[in-house]
């Protein structure tokens, strides 16, 4: 048995493999105040007594960074580079600001601390920190009460020599050192990613050992990359789970439209507190440069984009009357309104006020929800814009829309891509609520809803392979071939039997920003002047590349879960109807679950029901039901 769980704001999915090759799907309402407890009881419900292998898409570590909940952590660096990471890239996220607000770092000043040590650019020691000043050093770090150091030498990535001796005089403390966790060229984003690491490891490593003792089978995470690595891992290098549950949603979305034959896709995952967006072309795309809350983690990601447009946006008005939805979100405590103890109006309370979501309809019926107290809500927002309930609604959701609509074009039409070539690929709780309308924003034509749509996140970390990546800094060196081979041997140490990639950070002489290329010795030029050519509209084959950093990734395949359309004793039963607003008024709307679509299809005005999800089937479009159970929508002529 194989289990994938995705920890949301407000609920956490469960999808069970089980021996038989069946898929069963659940959802539990999350607890911030206390996840681990949550997975449990759905790990005990799924599993029973049998064994189970269970990959799970964690958030402690982002919640940890984006509500500044880490441990208290001190920052080691070589002396006279202690205000490295408040001086950060002085570059200007708001350029026409003119008294923009400071961005506080992780680490105040008083934890930074300085060793007299150095290494030259090209690796060789010139000094070595001195015992005594170590031990010192240790006793600093006692009396400021540091539970989490993170160590960051000049020049560490070519010859960690200086930073092991470090680690080594204050072992029995949690280290991170740059030269493990992101061993790359660049100092100030090295040691981001290495503080990052350290600021969230102590509550990751709580959270796997709770989670540990109370479930006694494997339990792998995913990583930001789209790859699972195991629990111990995890442990070593947090910072790669910071996108962990969203990414298993970009997997899920890219094999379920491979599956129904889109090769090009784009990734709608609108959850409960926010929609994660992502583009790719026949595999995910990924980046060494993303940043998250202001702060660059160098590692590999998945390229996604998010923003805080969920059901559980909280709809307000603001000072100058406009209306707002989001950031904010009620998540899973108190929750929307309509789940009966909130009291602020959501995104999902605007659809219960709309008709298409019913009382008894909730996850399968397994949760009533409070059509009274969401039409209450809205109303309060309604009174101050000066509307009817329905206006208000209508107007909640055509502003999440747009907020939606934007985070589409930032991943496409402001990198070079037309959406239109693109299939969107809709889940999440309330994906299927809001595809039709953003599709029809941006003259998408087709909308992919998959199977298990609300839980493709937590279906995604079952698609997901182990993988583990290694880097290594190449700037000036020669020996390319001897670096790959090195970073080989260590990988399948590590991971015997893997499949090797390699691939390099390369780019012109001269430039200060690298594309990633597939590496082949001897092409390995040509396929960095064609990547330059697709991203930037030009390449300059006679000019001189050079490699900055070197990459190799092992990956050890898991078995697919078989996915088959769903079916059911109910797929004879006649649709019902239900009276929502639907394209500017109300309508008798027909009312049918997904394996009740007609083979002919289904014309809009519609709602598709699933559990955990509702798809809304616009006018003007036609929904079928494929042989993977996917649900294809597309706008008639």
């Amino acid at each position: 048995m194989r289990i994938g769980v995705d920890a949301g704001g407000t609920f956490t999915d469960f999808v069970v493999l089980h021996d038989d090759g069946r898929l069963e799907v659940f959802k539990l309402r999350s607890n911030p105040r206390a996840p681990a407890r949550v997975i449990l009881e759905g790990l005990r419900r799924a599993a029973g007594l049998k064994p189970a292998a269970v990959v799970h898409g964690s958030t402690v570590a982002t919640n940890a960074l984006l509500e500044r909940k880490g441990a208290r952590t001190a920052f080691v660096t070589t002396a006279g580079f202690e205000d490295l990471v408040a001086i950060g890239r002085q570059n200007r996220a708001e350029l026409y600001n003119l008294t923009p607000s400071p961005k506080h770092p992780l680490v105040g000043r008083e934890l930074c601390f300085g060793v007299r040590e150095r290494a030259h650019f090209d690796g060789a020691i010139a000094a070595r920190p001195r015992a005594s000043e170590l031990r010192q050093l240790r006793d600093r770090l006692r009396r400021a009460k540091a539970e989490s150091v993170a160590i960051c030498f000049l020049h560490s990535y070519r010859n960690p020599a200086n930073e092991q001796l470090a680690a080594k005089a204050l072992a029995g403390l949690p280290v991170s050192c740059s030269h493990d966790v992101c061993p790359e060229f660049r100092e100030y984003e090295r040691a981001s990613t290495t503080l990052l690491n350290a600021y969230v490891g102590p509550l990751m490593d709580a959270y796997l050992a709770e989670l540990e003792a109370g479930f006694h089978e494997p339990i792998a995470i995913l990583q930001s990359n789209g790859g699972f690595m195991t629990a111990a891992e995890a442990r070593r290098h947090p910072v790669r789970t910071i996108l962990s549950g969203p990414a298993g949603g970009v997997w899920g979305a890219v094999e379920m439209a491979r599956l129904s034959g889109f090769e090009r896709v784009l990734g709608f995952d609108m959850g409960g507190t926010s929609t994660d967006v992502s583009l790719s072309e026949g595999r995910p795309r990924e980046t060494t440069e993303a940043s998250v809350d202001g702060f660059p983690i160098r590692v590999p990601m998945l390229d996604i984009h998010t923003v805080g447009a969920g059901g559980g946006s909280i709809a307000r008005v603001d000072e100058g009357g406009l209306l707002r939805v989001g950031p904010e979100s009620a998540g899973s405590d108190p929750g929307p309104a309509c789940y009966g103890a909130g009291t602020e109006a959501t995104v999902t309370d605007a659809h219960v006020v709309l008709g298409r979501i019913a009382a008894d309809q909730f996850l399968g019926g397994d949760m009533r929800i409070d059509v009274e107290r969401a039409g209450a809500a809205v109303d309060r927002v309604a009174v101050r814009l000066g509307l009817d309930r329905t206006a208000a609604a209508e107007g909640i959701l055509r502003v999440a829309d747009a907020n939606m609509e934007r985070a589409i074009r930032v991943v496409s039409v402001e990198r070079g891509h037309d959406p239109r070539d693109f299939v969107l690929t809709a889940f999440g709780g309330c994906g299927g609520l809001h595809a039709c309308g953003v599709a029809e924003d941006l003259g998408i034509p087709t909308v992919l809803v998959p199977c298990h749509a609300g839980a493709l996140s937590a279906l995604g970390m079952l698609l997901a392979d182990r993988v583990r990546d290694y880097a290594a800094g190449a700037l000036g060196s020669t020996a390319i071939g001897e670096r790959f081979e090195e970073l080989e041997t260590r990988a399948l140490a590590e991971m015997p039997g893997a499949v090797l990639e390699r691939s390099a950070d390369s780019r012109y002489v001269g430039q200060s920003y690298e594309l990633n290329v597939g590496w082949d010795a001897a092409g390995a030029g040509a396929a960095f002047h064609r990547e330059h050519q697709r991203t930037y509209g030009y390449s300059n084959p006679e000019r001189a590349v050079e490699i900055v950093t070197i990459r190799v990734r092992a990956r050890i395949a898991t078995p697919r879960p078989r996915i088959e359309a769903p079916r059911s004793a109910e797929a004879a039963a006649r649709p019902g109807t239900r009276r929502a607003f639907v394209g500017g008024r109300w309508r008798k709307t027909p009312i049918l679950r997904r394996e009740q679509v007609p083979v002919a299809g289904q014309a809009g005005p519609a709602l598709v029901l699933d559990y955990g999800a509702t798809v809304l089937v616009l006018p003007g479009w036609l929904a079928n039901m494929d042989n993977m159970g996917s649900l294809v929508l597309r706008r008639k002529e």
